[in-house]
């Protein structure tokens, strides 16, 4: 069956005439003449049965109709492009189109990520934020690092390391005090995580504590949103300290408590069960899990094992 979708010349045209309201503009910008992309819009509106624009002589306006239709179609122009130029760069090379978990991609993945780059320079690895699970079938990603139980439905699970967040803040918050305790930590505003909202009252039950409003609090979806809020003095957070080595090695946050929140949650690499013998993914795997373990090692102060 013929789907009912207008021409791409008629949708273009509308967009450029929307977005300027103005169809000598649109014509400007596309290389038409204005009487092309009146004919163009006018067909368009024929298509539809719908008034898009209100001509008159002082020019033209959109519709209400008109408004509504030009953003749904800026949106689906712009997604179509950039689907286009992915193909386009895509042509003959290898491409894992990663998503990831952001602070844990821009402190502790890109830094080590000219490494993969170097070893295997034949394979392009693009990073795209997420912070939750998703269905891979709907998207054009090949593997996912996120925090979490690997419980993901049809994919295969890589463990990379745990989190083990302790309270940081800022050095004025301490008061001239060098450690503070739980008791203490519970009196000063607690910075919350939006996907770790137990965070608090599992690390102050860790050390048998209740404490009233634990969950209470502003809330951030991004460590390192937390990491901004704490060194401004907003309150305390939970972060892991691996993801603010920065901040700590300077001095903009401290450890306000040595006592740090285990889990069995952790890091993985999710690999889609129809991408496991993707040779590009398995090199990225294979170096990826070297790298936490490498990693992981270092933090304990072991010998890590046999290279994978």
């Amino acid at each position: 069956m013929r789907r009912k979708i207008p021409s791409t010349a008629a949708l273009v045209c509308f967009e450029a005439a929307a977005r300027h309201e103005s169809f000598t503009k649109a014509a400007h910008e596309l290389a038409l003449t204005q009487g092309a992309v009146c004919r163009q819009i006018g067909g368009l509106e024929a298509f539809l049965n719908v008034e898009l624009f209100r001509r008159s002589r002082r020019g033209v306006k959109l519709t209400e109709a008109g408004l509504s239709y030009s953003r749904q179609v800026a949106a689906q122009l712009d997604a179509v492009e950039r689907d286009t130029l992915s193909v386009m760069r895509q042509q003959g090379a290898n491409v894992i189109e990663l998503a990831v978990v952001p602070t844990f991609g821009t402190q502790w993945l890109l830094p080590r990520l000219k490494d993969f780059q170097q070893r295997t320079p034949d394979v392009t690895v693009n990073l795209t934020n997420r912070t939750r699970p998703f269905l891979f079938a709907d998207t054009a990603f090949d593997a996912a690092i996120y925090f979490g139980d690997a419980d993901w439905p049809g994919t295969q699970a890589h463990r990379l390391m745990g989190e083990n967040p302790v309270p940081v803040c800022s050095p004025n918050l301490l008061g001239g005090e060098g450690r503070l305790d739980a008791r203490r930590i519970a009196e000063l505003p607690l910075l919350q995580q939006t996907t770790r909202p137990y965070a608090w009252r599992q690390w102050f039950g860790s050390l048998g504590i209740n404490v009233e409003g634990d969950m209470t609090g502003p809330r951030y979806e991004l460590f390192s949103m937390l990491a901004q809020a704490a060194m401004h003095e907003m309150g305390v957070a939970l972060i892991p300290p691996f993801l603010i080595q920065h901040e700590l090695d300077e001095g903009r946050l401290v450890q306000a408590n040595g006592h740090a929140l285990t889990s069995d949650k952790a890091y993985y690499l999710m690999i889609p069960e129809r991408k496991v013998e993707s040779a590009s993914l398995r090199a990225f795997r294979d170096w990826l899990l070297q790298q936490a373990q490498l990693f992981t090692a270092a933090q304990t102060g072991r010998t890590p094992s046999r290279p994978l």
